[in-house]
């Protein structure tokens, strides 16, 4: 078993690095700076300087690996450069041509979308010249299950209308977005995996109304693009916007989950090893009776215990990460639930823990840590919650022991 990443990733890594630390880590508190001063939702001016630097260094859509469109890497390829984005999750991956949801509304495009959903769409996105959003979660049910989804797509002649409430719907508000990927009920009478289809939706199309943005513990995630509750009212557009065909949406919408969860879980690691970082450095420098606290069994308790957290899930991002480049997404699907939930436990436990060991700093906006904590907590709830994925893991469990019960007599 060889653990050693090929040279392309190496190569890669050693780029993405030199980026990191040359351009967007000194660009964060400029960042910060220009999204507090600038227009409402508007991405700050320096993420442009940040995009022409990694397209000339050749960083650039490294998480499509379809067509001729991106950089052409697998999932195992990918993981340990989208891991080092995760070290600045507001900044790089943007930066990068490489964040959600354009990430998934990008590979659902290259899979699904015809020649002009293409040339329209997946060009410009592929570009990094407009943004996207997905919306499948509603406040009326419990979207964990998409199946429950309510929003009506219905047909009228050559348009398809849509009515219905969306909440939760990443990067919606930034005036760059100009498309909206839509889930709804185009047959409510089909096989309930039937009922679904998705929607190309431009955000400006008459109907659909952004009604406001929600906050995540306090952060509006503003330059991002927020998170807005649409309302769809009426909203037409050509039948031939249409993404697949008609009662597809189900299965698509589980084709863009499993990269979108693996993603978030290659980023989470990223987030963990920052703040494993920061902890150790602020125990290394605060003294506390008598001794840097450093030197407290307890904090020396946690950095081992991160060490050893981060190791672990990195080994099963990794593995999930070959799976899917072998026997597909479908065949990788526990094992992705499996990553999505441990990545996202671990980015919230070491951020926590290194909030502790700053004291009252730690939550406050002279470090990052507290956005961080912010960024991996919501990552337990979004792509489906912590249960439902425990769930799906302890289904499988029971299935196979009595399986094996049963074939042995």
């Amino acid at each position: 078993m060889d653990f050693a990443y090929d040279d392309t990733t190496e190569q890669l890594r050693s780029r993405l690095n030199a980026f990191m630390a040359e351009h967007v880590l000194p660009a964060e508190p400029v960042y910060e700076r220009q999204a507090h001063e600038g227009p409402a939702w508007e991405t700050p001016p320096v993420m442009e300087e940040l995009k022409r630097e990694a397209r000339e260094r050749g960083l650039w859509n490294l998480f499509l690996p379809h067509g001729d469109r991106g950089a052409g890497l697998t999932n195992l390829q990918y993981a340990p450069l989208a891991e080092i984005t995760g070290r600045s999750p507001i900044v790089a991956p943007e930066a990068l041509n490489c964040s959600a949801p354009d990430t998934g509304n990008m590979e659902l495009l290259t899979l699904f979308g015809s020649e002009e959903q293409q040339r329209r769409w997946l060009d410009p996105l592929l570009a990094g010249e407009i943004r996207s959003a997905f919306c499948m979660t509603e406040p009326a049910v419990a979207s964990s299950d998409a199946r429950n989804v309510a929003t009506r797509i219905v047909r009228d002649g050559d348009d398809y209308v849509v009515e219905g409430r969306k909440w939760w719907i990443s990067g919606a508000m930034s005036p760059r977005c100009e498309l909206l990927i839509v889930m709804g009920v185009t047959d409510p009478d089909a096989a309930e995996h039937r009922r679904q289809s998705m929607l190309l939706v431009p955000r400006d199309t008459p109907g659909v109304e952004i009604l406001r943005s929600s906050s995540v513990l306090g952060y509006d995630d503003g330059p991002h693009g927020g998170h807005a509750e649409i309302v769809f009212d009426g909203a037409r557009v050509p039948a031939s916007n249409l993404l697949g065909g008609q009662g597809e949406g189900f299965r698509i919408a589980q084709e863009r989950l499993g990269p979108g969860r693996i993603h978030h879980a290659m980023r989470a690691i990223g987030i963990a090893e920052r703040s494993l970082e920061a902890l150790i450095d602020r125990a290394c420098e605060r003294e506390a009776f008598g001794g840097p606290i450093v030197d407290q069994g307890v904090v020396r308790q946690w950095i081992a215990d991160a060490r050893m957290r981060i190791e672990q899930t990195r080994l099963l991002v990794l593995k999930t990460a070959w799976l899917m480049d072998t026997v597909g997404n479908r065949g990788a699907r526990i094992e992705i639930s499996a990553i999505k939930v441990a990545a996202a436990e671990l980015a919230q436990w070491v951020a926590d823990k290194a909030i502790q060991a700053h004291g009252a700093a730690g939550v406050s906006q002279d470090f990052p840590l507290a956005q961080l904590f912010a960024h991996a907590r919501i990552l337990r709830i979004a792509d489906g919650p912590d249960e439902v994925h425990r769930m799906a893991i302890a289904r499988r469990e029971v299935a196979a022991r009595r399986r094996a019960v049963s074939e042995a007599g």
